[in-house]
């Protein structure tokens, strides 16, 4: 089971486990600032903040499991198999597809407050990267050193939780993650 990770001492730590029996060619895939990003439906984002993480590249684009930004401001994507629900294309909201959402958030934002602002635009495709891919069902863990939250998109649409332990694993349902720390 994968799981992801914040630890705060007088330094931040961020990092996760990737508990997979089998690889996708995934490496450290390291995005220089303003290597221009080309998005499904938002165009291209020429202008963006440095990113090093855990990625498979495919076509030119990095198809992120983790990563960092320049400013310290990380996610982790962990499987969420049977919950998560993306949607089609949205009026009005910033459409991104589930595999662009890590260089998205992390391009363009700086802290977890600027993320969660993003979020509140955004509108997660159900397109997966290529047909013969499978979209992969995950939520995510967006953190920087102050705090962090949790992305799932699910039936009932986008839910942002604040994340007080800083961590987050696999199934399920982050609210019934916090419930299970009673045990």
């Amino acid at each position: 089971m994968c799981t992801a990770a914040t630890y705060q001492t007088k330094d931040f730590y961020f990092g996760r486990t990737l508990d997979y029996d089998f690889s996708y060619g995934d490496e450290v895939v390291v995005m220089p600032r303003n290597y221009p990003l080309h998005f499904l439906e938002q165009g291209s984002m020429d202008s963006h903040y440095a990113i090093i993480g855990m990625a498979c590249v495919m076509e030119d684009f990095p198809l992120y499991y983790d990563a960092v930004n320049e400013k310290g401001l990380c996610i982790a994507g962990l499987n969420f198999v049977g919950n998560a629900c993306y949607r089609a294309s949205a009026v009005g909201k910033d459409n991104i597809a589930q595999y662009e959402l890590i260089p998205w958030i992390l391009g363009q934002c700086a802290t977890v407050d600027e993320a969660k602002n993003l979020i509140c635009k955004m509108n997660i495709l159900n397109t997966p990267f290529r047909p013969t891919l499978p979209l992969a069902q995950l939520h995510w863990l967006i953190a920087d050193r102050s705090h962090a939250i949790t992305l799932e998109s699910v039936e009932a649409g986008l839910r942002v939780y604040d994340n007080p332990v800083g961590v987050l694993t696999n199934n399920p349902p982050f609210p019934m993650q916090m419930f299970n720390l009673n045990n």
